[in-house]
């Protein structure tokens, strides 16, 4: 187990779980150098059903460098229909080429069929009876390619360690594989921390979960500033200094005559506070609701995911498996609507372990069928017994937080779930010349950059 990269630990990943040295290289230098396809969970009645009872069409969609809000929005125009009426079920990275289902409500399909935009295949494959939903897939298959690593040969050390950390080693050094030549393969269960990747708190500028946690304290102006101010030292220097004056005078009409166009986030919620005036902690807080909603709920998302990271940190720090539980531990169980051969973890089914239950719950996880969890802490939040509640409460009690504190108006408010804590996966990496080749399927949720960062151990900006 070493530290892991500045960026990283302001997010919570204190640590990378393997000792070995990383390839380095570069990730996305092409779209094509990072496939995600989902797997599917949504399925369809024929094309010809009763538009009356199955009103939506699904599609898969096949996109290169589509972000896919900004793609919901252009199939959208060229259908002339509402925004609201195209769905999907999974957000992804627009760098990379992704094959993901969307829903498309009232819709004729030669329409859908007519529709040309660029880099874009669509497949029709039948009609529902409901649009598609965040959350209505099993999980996604990747293919990545790291081109220009530093050091391929490492590979194969990196992967030893994370199949030690699944099967339950933790001493950061697992077999000594031979170094991973050009033209070899290698194929293993591996594991690595749950832990919420870069993307979820900022990857340029990481101060998402600092609005949140703002927002749970009750601190409507701090939560303004860290959004608006906070300059970080990896944005263009105008908009440093248009944060900087935020910081340094809250004038909030001067701060719309620096902020870049760009920024229309952050120019909307200075719009809000000129013609509110500023002057108490409701008009802070009505300015943060010129946001969209989703962005409202991902402030407090961020500040539980940085809490979840950081309980993931301690029990690292710790000792504490990973794999299975100790008495005190919170686990749910299999998803049984799961496919067979990719299990998920069902948060509505949990059991606090005792110490009487520990081994046959420990039986349970080798086998697939349950999973050690920590809290997204919400306002059902329960915290978990024993040493892994010592770690979820002293996280809190660090962070000034406590269950309650989420009980909050409209969509800052969250009742909290629990996530399991490993992440495992069978994976296979090839060496061709400098580059290496990935391929391996996460749960919905979860971040293929917390794998790919323990091959690289670089600047997570390069992720």
């Amino acid at each position: 187990m070493r530290e892991a990269h500045p960026i990283e630990r302001a997010v919570g990943m204190e640590y990378y779980v393997s000792d070995a040295d990383g390839v380095g290289g570069q990730l996305r230098r092409d779209p094509a150098d990072f496939r995600v396809t989902e797997i599917e969970a949504f399925d369809p009645d024929p094309l010809d059903a009763d538009p009356g009872a199955y009103p939506h069409v699904l599609v898969r969609a096949t996109l290169r460098s589509w972000d896919t809000n900004d793609f919901a929005s252009a199939l959208s125009d060229s259908l002339g229909i509402s925004r609201e009426r195209v769905s999907w079920a999974g957000t992804k990275d627009k760098h990379a080429v992704t094959t993901q289902l969307f829903t498309v409500a009232k819709v004729d399909p030669e329409d859908l069929r007519a529709v040309e935009l660029g880099d874009v295949d669509l497949e029709l494959l039948g009609r529902t009876g409901r649009k598609i939903l965040f959350g209505d897939l099993a999980g996604n298959d990747f293919e990545i390619r790291v081109r220009d690593a530093d050091t391929p040969t490492n590979a194969a050390a990196v992967t030893a360690d994370l199949a030690a950390f699944a099967a339950g080693d933790q001493s950061g050094s697992g077999p000594g594989d031979e170094p991973l030549e050009p033209g070899d393969a290698v194929e293993t269960t591996v594991g690595v921390p749950n832990y919420f990747g870069q993307q979820r708190f900022g990857s340029k500028r990481p101060v998402t979960h600092e609005v949140g946690l703002e927002i749970v304290r009750g601190n409507w102006k701090g939560a303004v500033l860290a959004y608006v101010g906070t300059p970080h030292e990896r944005e263009p220097d105008g908009t440093r200094e248009a944060r900087a004056y935020v910081d340094e005078t809250e004038d909030w009409q001067g701060a719309l005559e620096r902020l870049p166009n760009r920024l229309g986030y952050e120019r909307s919620i200075c719009h809000r506070l000129v013609e509110n005036g500023a002057n108490g902690p409701e008009d802070f807080r009505d300015a943060l609701e010129a946001v969209p909603a989703n962005l409202q709920r991902l402030f407090v998302n961020a500040a539980q995911s940085y809490a979840f990271n950081r309980i993931l940190s301690e029990r690292l720090e710790r000792g504490l498996p990973f794999h299975e539980p100790v008495a005190g531990d919170v686990v749910c169980f299999r998803d049984a609507d799961a496919p067979e051969d990719f299990p998920l973890p069902d948060t509505d089914r949990t059991q606090r372990v005792t110490e009487d239950r520990l081994r046959t719950v420990r039986r349970h996880c080798e086998r697939g069928r349950a999973f050690v969890t920590a809290p997204l802490v919400g306002t059902e939040t329960e915290l978990a017994d024993g040493e892994p509640g010592e770690i979820e409460r002293a996280v809190l009690a660090e962070l000034a937080l406590s269950p309650g504190d989420f009980d909050l108006p409209d969509e800052f408010d969250s009742s909290g779930t629990r996530r399991a804590i490993l992440l495992r996966t069978d994976l296979a990496v090839e060496h061709d010349d400098d580059s290496l080749t990935f391929d391996f399927a996460l749960p919905k949720g979860s971040y293929a950059t917390v794998v790919l960062r323990e091959y690289l151990k670089g600047d997570p900006g390069d992720l």
